[in-house]
């Protein structure tokens, strides 16, 4: 009996450190998604304008008129904004970290934060 509560013991203890690390690797998987769907867009853009010699204002479902995007990720925000010169991009998803991903056509794509 005491080496069955040993053994729960341990388990609980193993659990209560395993939990807190399972919650930020999922918060990441998230974020990954969403930095990846903005850079698919990206290239998307890249692709469109070489086609229409302009750039596509989208957000959500809407961005799958681009070339190569069936939809984004489940949950992903994302939004892109056109000028003359380029395009700037923001993607997040709410079950993330709460980091926005940017990016930038005019000063070379992805901005670090």
């Amino acid at each position: 009996m005491i080496e069955l509560l040993v053994v729960m013991g341990i388990m609980s203890a193993l659990i209560a450190v395993a939990l807190p690390r399972y919650g930020a690797y999922r918060a990441s998987a998230f974020d990954s998604r969403a930095e990846i769907d903005l850079r698919s867009v990206a290239m998307a853009e890249e692709a469109y304008f070489l086609d229409f010699d302009k750039y596509l204002a989208c957000s959500g479902t809407s961005c799958s008129q681009l070339p190569g995007i069936k939809k984004l990720s489940s949950g992903v925000v994302l939004s892109v904004t056109t000028s003359e010169t380029g395009f700037k991009g923001t993607a997040s998803h709410p079950r993330g970290s709460g980091r926005v991903f940017n990016w930038d056509s005019e000063q070379g794509g992805l901005l670090d934060q």
